[in-house]
């Protein structure tokens, strides 16, 4: 699928981006572009690939931009086949004092970001989007809620041969830049207290890898306007910091500190009103985009009063990880990997 063709990651230097590049990079893919505004990470990132894949490293290009500006994303999608979507801004709290920035990054950066790819004859994007968008109580999820919303209404507009949109919706990423597990390790390296918000609190749990075989699930099956959700596992914080201990520092201290600003107890994939007309795919649940238009008059006739059986998917009623099973998970990453080998030395 990505022969020869030119792949743009917004975003680019995150998580997301490198676990990208390390999984196409020595494929026989075209050319990746990076796209992002911080110069030091992609700088940072140039040195880390050309000294770990020299004979590929060429294939990276890097494109100093803002998705706020669409002038700058469009200087970067010239002659680009594919685009992944995850720029963003992802941390709860800073988006609850900030909330305005989070409009501008993710809701207006998006329709940016679409407006560039579809001007530019991008064949297709697929737009990362998080469970804190269904039932959003904080601004983060508020604020990719509407991004969600962009995505769909934009590609009502769009002869889908032109160009494909579709969604990605996903959990927490397991020892992604910013996420909990690398917080706690370098707590116990310190000699802190592991501190916890709420140890009933529960998350759906995915490793990077599984993060970009949804994406690339949704690349091959999606229509546009499609929504893509992995039926992810879960666990308690409770769980999950046990689960780290136990590889790191068995008998640690834990302190609860309480629910963070804009934090729920419990996240949901796929929310009651999807459920009406999901689709699921196995491993997989696929929300259609709803192709009526505002005529709701011939609805009154031809209307389908059917309706799914599924109900809320949410990380309370999803299968709950063991702590054994989330070490299993854990130690397949290469993150804790190294971090347990830095441990021993």
């Amino acid at each position: 699928m990505f022969k020869g063709k030119t792949l743009m990651i917004t975003g680019g230097t995150g998580s997301f981006g490198n676990a990208v590049l390390n999984g196409f990079l020595t494929t026989d893919i075209g050319e990746i572009r990076i796209f992002s505004r911080d110069e030091k990470k992609q700088d940072d990132m140039r040195h880390s690939y050309q000294a770990k894949f020299p004979e590929y490293a060429d294939k990276i290009k890097f494109y100093i931009g803002d998705v706020r500006n669409i002038q700058s994303v469009k200087n970067a999608l010239h002659d680009v086949d594919y685009v992944f979507h995850a720029a963003a801004l992802k941390q709860v709290p800073s988006c609850e004092f900030f909330p305005i920035e989070a409009v501008k990054t993710n809701v207006l950066g998006t329709e940016n970001v679409l407006t560039a790819a579809i001007d530019e004859g991008v064949k297709k994007v697929i737009c990362l989007s998080t469970d804190k968008a269904a039932y959003p109580v904080n601004a983060m999820g508020t604020s990719k809620a509407m991004m969600e919303k962009v995505i769909v209404a934009k590609s009502r507009t769009v002869k889908s041969e032109k160009t494909k949109i579709c969604c990605t919706r996903y959990g927490n990423v397991l020892c992604s830049r910013g996420s909990v597990v690398p917080l706690w390790i370098e707590q116990i390296r310190e000699g802190k207290p592991i501190t916890i918000t709420s140890p009933e609190m529960t998350r759906f749990v995915m490793s990077l890898p599984e993060a970009v075989n949804l994406v690339l699930f949704a690349f091959k099956n999606g229509e546009s306007g499609d929504i893509l959700v992995q039926k992810a596992p879960a666990c308690t914080i409770d769980t999950l910091v046990k689960a780290t201990i136990e590889l790191f520092a068995p008998g640690h201290k834990i302190q609860i500190i309480g629910i963070r600003h804009g934090e729920k107890m419990y996240e949901t994939l796929l929310t009651n009103e999807e459920c009406a007309h999901a689709v699921d795919l196995g491993d997989f649940y696929k929300v259609p985009c709803d192709k009526r238009d505002l005529n709701y008059d011939k609805y009154f006739t031809t209307g389908d009063a059917k309706r799914n059986t599924l109900t809320e998917f949410n990380s309370n009623n999803t299968r709950l990880m063991t702590v054994e099973e989330v070490k299993e998970k854990l130690l397949t990453l290469d993150y804790i990997q190294q971090e347990i080998h830095n441990w021993g030395n």
